[in-house]
Parts: C-alpha cells; sequence; structure tokens
C-alpha cells in the first residue's frame, strides 16, 4: 500500500474563539465589572427605559388608551413647535439664560481655580476650598429661599440700601423682571463655582512645573505665567467641559427656574423646561410636551457634533 504524507505536528494549544476570547476577559476583570454594574443599572432604568415613552411625540396619546390605543399623527406635533409663538418665544428665553450662563457661570471655576492654584498656603486653600464647595450641596428649595429672605423687600438688602444709600423705597428684587436673568446667574455661580474648581484644580496639579520656573528665568511675571502657561496647560480640559456644557444649552435647570417664577417674571422667565411642565403636567398635553423634550435632545446632540467636529479642525481632541 502507497505510505499516505506525513502530516503537520498539532500546535499545542487550539485557536481559542472570539466568544470565548470575550468570557475569558470578563471573568478576568470581573470585579471592576461589579463596580461598574450599578451605574450601569441606573442609566439603563432611569436613561434608557424612559426613551419608550418617546412613541407618544408621535401620537396623539390618551392615558385612557394607551400607547397601542393612541391615534397616530406623525409629524404633526414637531411641526406644531414653531407655529406656536409662545414656544418661539420660550424658546429664545432658553437660548438667551444658556448663553449667559457659558458667558459668566462657566468661565467662573476657571478664574477660581486659577487663583487658588496661585495661593502658596495649603491650610488657607484648603480652607477657601471647603467654603466654596459647600453650596453645591444644598437643594434650589434653600437656594432660592435665602435669596428670597435676603432680596425681599423687608430684607437685610434692601435696609442696607436704604440706609446707607439713600434708597427712599425698596427695590422689588423678586418681581422685578429686569432682575430675574442677573439673579439666576448668580445663584448658579454661587452654588456650582466652587464643585466646578475640582477638575479644573487636577488639570492644573498636571501642568509642568519646570515650565514656570523657566518663565521666571525669562522674566515673565505671574499674569504672564498664567496667560503663557496655565490656560494653555488646561485648554484641552476647558474645550472638553464647554463641549460637554453646548449639549446642555436648551437645559436652563427646571428646579431653579420654576423656584423663581411668578406672575411679573413669566414673560422672560418661562423656559423650555417649565413650559413642558405646564404643557405636560397642568395642561395634559402629553404628546406636545414630549416632542418638545426631543427637539431638546436633538438640538443638544447637534451642537455637541458640531463643537467636537470644531475643537478637532483646531487641534483639540474633543470627546470622541
Amino acid at each position: 500500500m502507497p505510505q499516505s504524507a506525513p502530516t503537520a505536528p498539532k500546535a499545542s494549544g487550539a485557536p481559542i474563539s472570539p466568544g470565548k476570547k470575550v468570557a475569558l476577559k470578563l471573568w478576568r476583570d470581573r470585579f471592576l465589572y461589579f463596580l461598574v454594574l450599578p451605574g450601569l443599572v441606573y442609566f439603563i432604568v432611569y436613561r434608557y427605559v424612559p426613551m419608550l415613552g418617546m412613541v407618544i411625540a408621535f401620537q396623539d396619546y390618551s392615558p385612557f388608551l394607551g400607547f397601542t390605543g393612541s391615534e397616530w399623527v406623525g409629524m404633526r406635533h414637531f411641526g406644531k413647535i414653531f407655529a406656536d409663538p409662545e414656544v418661539v418665544r420660550v424658546l429664545w428665553n432658553t437660548l438667551y439664560l444658556s448663553l449667559l450662563q457659558i458667558v459668566f457661570a462657566f468661565p467662573a471655576p476657571i478664574v477660581l481655580a486659577i487663583l487658588l492654584n496661585e495661593v502658596r498656603s495649603q491650610l488657607y486653600k484648603r480652607l477657601i476650598q471647603t467654603i466654596v464647595y459647600l453650596p453645591h450641596f444644598l437643594s434650589w428649595v434653600i437656594v432660592v429661599g435665602l435669596f428670597f429672605i435676603f432680596l425681599r423687600s423687608g430684607g437685610i438688602i434692601n435696609r442696607i440700601l436704604q440706609a446707607y444709600f439713600g434708597f427712599d423705597a425698596p427695590i422689588d428684587f423678586l418681581i422685578e423682571p429686569a432682575f430675574f436673568r442677573p439673579l439666576i446667574i448668580l445663584q448658579v455661580i454661587w452654588k456650582e463655582v466652587g464643585w466646578g474648581t475640582i477638575i479644573f484644580l487636577a488639570a492644573l496639579a498636571g501642568v509642568n512645573p519646570d515650565l514656570y520656573e523657566a518663565a521666571i528665568v525669562d522674566g515673565a511675571n505671574r499674569w504672564r505665567q498664567i496667560w503663557h502657561i496655565t490656560l494653555p496647560g488646561i485648554r484641552s480640559t476647558i474645550v472638553i467641559l464647554l463641549i460637554l456644557r453646548l449639549g446642555n444649552v436648551l437645559d436652563s435647570g427646571f428646579e431653579q427656574i420654576f423656584l423663581m417664577l411668578n406672575a411679573f417674571n413669566m414673560e422672560i422667565g418661562n423656559v423650555l423646561d417649565t413650559y413642558v411642565y405646564y404643557k405636560g403636567i397642568q395642561q395634559s398635553d402629553f404628546s406636545f410636551a414630549t416632542a418638545v423634550g426631543m427637539f431638546k435632545g436633538i438640538v443638544g446632540l447637534i451642537l455637541v457634533g458640531g463643537a467636537n467636529y470644531a475643537a478637532k479642525k483646531f487641534g483639540e481632541d474633543g470627546i470622541y
């Protein structure tokens, strides 16, 4: 009989299938995934599952008929967003207030972080950090309540103005429309400026100290060092946080705005968040309110994508 050709020796280890590789990696890092699990469950339950309810934006939804029994109307509710002059006014209020927050509230943590970075006494620096962190842990109910106490007609601010600055009558800070937006910005800065410095202080810790020493040798003062070393050192962090902030440009903060609204400042204070509440909850127009909420999400997605594209064009990393 003719002898068969010799076969190649088998490899000592058989190839592992892709599915088995994934399983091995999951088992190897199982404790890390257990740490991620609570956050993952939170996003699934409170972020992704509620998205199923967006279907009512395309229906004339009735709670008595449910999702399956309500009439489908397509894009009709989205067409009403710009056909209703009240929606246009509310959208303008939201954009204007968000622009003010980006211009004034967004740079505040950067400035405070740079000032804290210049403090040489660690004890004094930690004391200031603790003081400015505390308002973040207060609810908006408490923050607005404090502003009401200080700014009401018989509050301490009006008493000081009348006693030391010659004002004859108290100023109606809380019902005068002209004061609504400045008060909103002041509240946001006071409550969140300290908490916002955490990321920027971490970024500042990564700036090479040798650059400051070289700048001192070259005769640069502190302002020059901040402008040419500190700010460029945290530029990427600033860009990323600004991109993320643009994604929430139509979110003005429901709780804060709702607590500050009254019959006198409703014209300029009503924003998309409160408008959705009034239309969806008080007037039971669930479909239209959901359409407005979807519109907010689409605008935020477009702004994030556009800002990320622009950041990459200017040489920054972006968020993806």
